[in-house]
């Protein structure tokens, strides 16, 4: 199917990250991470315009001098979707209809990911997002590992950092981790301009806070979230570890393999 509307990727970014101190400035494979999330996105022909929102001049400045179109936003969001909300009002991009929120810290984000997010808006939800399977316990226990469980008609009845749906019998095996009953949630998010200003427009809700997860505040309100599934889908980068493992992916991919001095440009301005 042929869709006429014309999509913007946004790319949230800031420096205040709790568990790896001004991540997105952090250096894998002689680049820092932004960069190598703006560039993979780039390359997504879904997209009409790739755009960084942040709150940091150094980020800023970092963006320009890699070639990315950035703008810079207030310092006073709580979340990337305040932020991303905020440049959609802006007037150079009113001409785009659909508006994909891709995380800085998502190096290996692929364009099936956001094609499943925006098949939830293009199916009438609100919002769209997209999940994986699971695949391991030790995922599925973990509190850094968003869980999603779907209605039958694929869109989210709720998002948490706890074990979901509980196993009552307490026997979950292998061939269940990895069918579509339990979902870890990937945060692309896909929004019709009204979708997007509604979700900002809503006061925190005790869900979100309880979770601290910002997804549950459009769901308690009512809005509906498709969530498309895909079969695999890389962890992003929250922490040093993964940074380590992130670097030996990227290590390994033709693009890093070329001309890893990239950037014959001044590297110490990303060096935390």
């Amino acid at each position: 199917m042929v869709h006429s509307e014309r999509v913007i990727g946004i790319i949230p970014a800031r420096l205040r990250s709790e568990r790896l101190p001004r991540k997105p400035l952090h250096l894998l494979a002689g680049r820092p991470l932004l960069e190598w999330v703006w560039r993979r996105v780039s390359t997504f022909q879904i997209f009409d315009e790739v755009v960084v929102a942040t709150d940091s001049p150094e980020i800023e400045r970092m963006c320009v001098s890699f070639g990315a179109r950035v703008e810079l936003t207030s310092p006073e969001h709580p979340s990337g979707t305040d932020r991303i909300a905020e440049v959609m009002e802006r007037s150079a991009y009113h001409g785009y209809d659909l508006v994909v929120n891709v995380q800085g810290d998502e190096p290996f984000v692929t364009e099936e990911q956001v094609m499943a997010a925006l098949s939830g808006v293009r199916g009438g939800s609100d919002i769209g997002t997209v999940a994986t399977p699971v695949r391991t316990l030790e995922e599925l226990h973990d509190p850094s590992v968003v869980k999603v469980v779907r209605r039958e008609d694929g869109t989210a009845l709720y998002f948490s950092r706890a074990p979901i749906p509980h196993e009552r019998s307490g026997d979950i095996d292998a061939e269940a981790l990895v069918s579509e009953r339990y979902l870890r949630h990937s945060g692309v998010y896909a929004y019709t301009r009204a979708s997007l200003r509604k979700w900002v427009s809503l006061p925190p809700g005790e869900l979100e806070q309880i979770e601290r997860l910002e997804q549950l505040r459009p769901l308690a309100a009512g809005m509906s979230i498709g969530v498309g599934v895909v079969a695999n889908a890389e962890h992003g980068v929250d922490t040093a570890a993964d940074a380590v493992r992130a670097e030996e992916q990227l290590r390994l991919l033709e693009p890093a393999k070329r001309d890893l001095e990239p950037a014959k440009r001044d590297l110490s301005l990303y060096v935390d």
